[in-house]
């Protein structure tokens, strides 16, 4: 069976020696230069996602307490009036958000309601697909921050973006960018033999010789970028991690360590624009009010933690945290003390730079499809904010479909 470029770039197949361990992180070949993000101050921005996989409620998060129907809806599974942390007379937050709602009382974090898109998706996979696609025709194969990689110049830094997992988001896949999938930096390096640990720079430097050497194409240019790209980016990674030093007390969740690690990327200033991590565990179909509880206060922990963190070195002005998730749950409870795969959701952006508040239209209990909250909002004009605003990337021309209105969390450019 012939492979194509594509396969080789999506499966990760291993061209290397077996003394060479290669992390499966490199999904591109070389970028074309298009524009360079253009700096404020002389500082790069940097956008963090969050993805909470598995389709977050938003209801049990963002609590209309008080709305009579949602207590109508979800008898079993309500968060009590008296138990939520008010935002106004009519939503609050879970209890589990205390973090987070010290933030919202700096008026640093905006919380964007009925976020979702036309005749939604209830599958985790096809939804995921086109959340981060950003495309809900399915005619797209690379992720939205992928086509923003493309846009930038690939030759100034070896980190412009860097995911932490353990298999790349297609959110930042692209068939000409290399991104870097990191679980931790021992890890992310060429491992030699351990037997002889002196001989390892030989090694390294002897299978970057050998991926220099000529060769037939197609994947000459491929493999000359995607290799050098690994070496760089993992000598990169190694004196980020030993130049960092942090005051702030992080979890010992694998979320919180995964942003520690971005953490190091941000404060060490090797260019970072677009870091990525994902907790999972949100398809709460069962047993709801224990186990959202837990992941909401993972991410508010974690979050809190790493936004403490640049805030501790000066960086606070120089990131946005985005959260999303592929779906939200139905608005009615079942008989499993859950909730089902449902539309609308809601998405969280925070930081110095974002003016906190409400935005987008609420959707109505009152008038639900099938149990489903509708949609108000189009999850693209949340990334279209963030790439004119934020990122100063064109938003038409990497999310196409027309233009996409822009929410006021950022200041316009």
């Amino acid at each position: 069976m012939a492979i194509t470029r594509r396969d080789f770039i999506k499966t990760g197949i291993a061209l290397v020696p077996t003394m060479a361990l290669m992390p499966s992180v490199f999904r591109r070949a070389a970028a074309a230069a298009a524009f360079e993000q253009e700096a404020v101050g002389g500082k790069v921005r940097t956008l963090i996602i969050v993805q909470m996989a598995g389709g977050n409620d938003p209801l049990n998060t963002l609590v209309p307490y008080a709305d009579n129907r949602y207590y109508d809806l979800r008898s079993n599974l309500s968060i009590a009036d008296t138990d939520v942390l008010p935002l106004d007379a009519d939503v609050g937050f879970h209890p589990a958000l205390a973090n987070l709602k010290n933030v919202w009382d700096e008026g640093r974090l905006a919380v964007i309601e009925g976020v979702g898109y036309e005749a939604p998706s209830f599958s985790h996979f096809s939804s995921m697909d086109i959340w981060q696609s950003a495309d809900p025709d399915g005619s797209l194969t690379d992720g939205w921050l992928g086509r923003y990689f493309e846009e930038l110049d690939a030759s100034q830094d070896v980190l412009q973006g860097l995911a932490v997992g353990r298999r790349l988001p297609l959110e930042v896949f692209s068939e000409q960018v290399p991104v870097p999938i990191v679980e931790s930096v021992a890890g992310y390096q060429l491992q030699g033999d351990r037997r002889y640990p002196e001989a390892g720079d030989a090694r390294a430097q002897a299978l970057l010789d050998l991926y220099a050497a000529p060769r037939q194409a197609p994947y000459s240019v491929l493999l000359d970028n995607t290799i050098q790209a690994m070496h760089s980016s993992s000598v990169t990674l190694q004196e980020v991690e030993q130049a960092y030093t942090s005051r702030v007390e992080y979890p010992e969740t694998p979320l919180a360590q995964s942003l520690r690690l971005l953490a190091q990327a941000v404060t060490s200033d090797v260019g970072l624009q677009v870091g990525h991590v994902t907790i999972g565990g949100w398809d709460t179909h069962a047993n709801q009010l224990a186990d959202q509880q837990t992941l909401l206060e993972t991410v508010d922990q974690a979050v809190y933690a790493f936004y403490q963190d640049i805030k501790d070195h000066g960086k606070e002005q120089d990131v946005v945290i985005m959260t999303w998730s592929e779906f939200g749950r139905r608005a009615r409870s079942n008989a499993s003390n859950g909730t089902d795969h449902g539309a609308a959701g809601l998405m969280f952006a925070l930081g110095a730079p974002v003016t906190g508040g409400l935005y987008g239209a609420r959707p109505d209990l009152g008038n639900l499809a099938d149990d489903n909250l509708r949609y108000t909002t189009d999850f693209r004009s949340v990334y279209a904010t963030v790439l004119e605003r934020w990122l100063g990337a064109p938003a038409e021309a990497i999310l196409g479909k027309g233009r996409f209105q822009q929410l006021g969390f950022l200041p316009a450019a």
